[in-house]
């Protein structure tokens, strides 16, 4: 009898032997969570939001228009501008018109001096009738220039109405919202109707197609770690069971922190830890927020 109770004994222990040595294999080396690059869209314009295509959960692509900013308001001061504009560019060539006429004057006025110069020379023309011809090709070469500083102010004014209008265009361009790249719409901040502001957040965005295991470690396994290097990456499945992912070490800390509380225990938590990201491709079932394990010492032994 005592030999069975020491038998059975032995094997109790054996049990727990092994059970603790499983148990130690299948602690991971590092604990995390789930992220991804988000996104901030703000309105750059001021107005009523027209429309607004956006809901939480919908796929976006990159320049996408998803919304508008009422442009009533832009679009007529834009209609002011041109027609300044053709006003303006009306006057200059008005003035070079004006130009060429006193240019052929001024022709005709210097082969009547000419003319005249050889008769003076000749004594067939007294020195009233030149000093009249000169003075009158003074006035047309004076006019002339005139004509040319009125021009290049016309000119300065109209490429200070042309930048005007790039202003104004660029307002409107920046009515029309756009996905800056793309992702999944993660969170709506408007709806269509409200007024909006210069900087006010619209939604937010993420970029789904790869997720970063954040996960913490401390300084003795820091050396098996290296940026571009392999991780094993375990998630929890329905049932227990732990599903296997590969990933690649993106980003390492060089600064030491304490342990955030989400990841350890409250005596854990006075540790000093690194944060390491891994990237993770993402098949659909990754989500942020989602609880995450990571091997690095395991992924590269095998």
């Amino acid at each position: 009898m005592k030999n069975k109770n020491r038998t059975l004994i032995a094997g109790i222990a054996l049990i727990a032997v092994l059970a603790g040595c499983s148990h130690q294999k299948n602690v991971s080396e590092a604990y995390g969570n789930f992220e991804t690059v988000t996104l901030l869209v703000s309105a750059q314009g001021s107005g009523q939001l027209e429309w607004f295509h956006v809901e939480e959960g919908k796929n976006l692509s990159g320049n996408d228009t998803v919304g508008l900013i009422d442009t009533t308001a832009l679009a007529l001061q834009k209609k002011t501008l041109l027609a300044r504009m053709s006003v303006i560019r009306a006057k200059g060539s008005g003035l070079a018109a004006k130009k060429e006429v006193i240019k052929r004057q001024l022709m005709n006025a210097r082969v009547e001096q000419k003319r005249i110069q050889g008769l003076f020379e000749g004594h067939a023309a007294t020195q009233q009738q030149l000093d009249n011809v000169n003075g009158k090709v003074d006035v047309l070469k004076y006019q002339i220039r005139e004509l040319d500083v009125q021009r290049q102010s016309v000119l300065r004014e109209m490429d200070v109405i042309r930048s005007q209008i790039a202003a104004v265009e660029d307002r409107i361009d920046k009515c029309f919202i756009l996905s800056p790249a793309d992702g999944v719409v993660l969170e709506k901040y408007a709806e269509a109707g409200e007024l909006v502001q210069p900087g006010k957040t619209l939604f937010k965005m993420g970029d789904m197609t790869y997720m970063y295991l954040r996960v913490y470690v401390d300084e003795t396994l820091l050396p098996e770690i290296r940026t571009d290097g392999e991780a094993e990456i375990l998630i929890d499945r329905p049932g227990g069971l732990m599903d296997t992912l590969s990933g690649t070490v993106s980003w390492i800390s060089d600064e030491a922190e304490f342990t955030p509380k989400i990841i350890q225990t409250r005596k854990e938590r006075v540790n000093l830890v690194y944060a390491v990201k891994i990237r993770v491709k993402n098949d659909g079932s990754l989500k942020i927020g989602m609880p995450g394990e990571a091997n690095f010492r395991k992924r590269q032994q095998q």
